[in-house]
């Protein structure tokens, strides 16, 4: 799965235990008519993935949706979801087209004057 949209925030990287579980969060906002503003956990060798990226950006994150089973002391059952990410791409590189050519206007195109539709071809359509 995937969210796209523009960086909201970007938390520091957050150590937790004995074993050193690391944990950094980004906020994302969709643009769509109703914007929702989705927090996405990135975890342990994927917390360094959000390093060369900031606020304001507009990306697109490739993420796995995780839920758990808790029961609490007095015996309830809760549970809670969570949003990794795997995966960001920064989608403003991708919009650029500065560098492409111009497409020709339709009028530059000359029209196949000695089609004939018996000649057999090989195109499968």
């Amino acid at each position: 799965m995937e969210v796209q949209g523009r960086i909201k925030m970007i938390d520091e990287t957050k150590t937790y235990g004995n074993n050193g579980f690391r944990k950094r969060e980004v906020v994302v906002t969709t643009e769509e008519q109703y914007p929702q503003h989705i927090l996405v956990e990135f975890i342990q060798d994927k917390c360094d993935l959000l390093d060369s990226y900031q606020v304001g950006q507009q990306v697109k994150i490739g993420i796995n949706l995780r839920g758990r089973e808790w029961t609490n002391p007095q015996g309830e059952v809760k549970y809670f979801n969570s949003i990794q990410g795997w995966r960001i791409e920064n989608l403003e590189g991708a919009a650029n087209t500065e560098n492409m050519p111009p497409v020709p206007p339709m009028e530059a195109f000359e029209p196949a004057d000695d089609l004939n539709e018996e000649d057999h071809d090989d195109l499968p359509f």
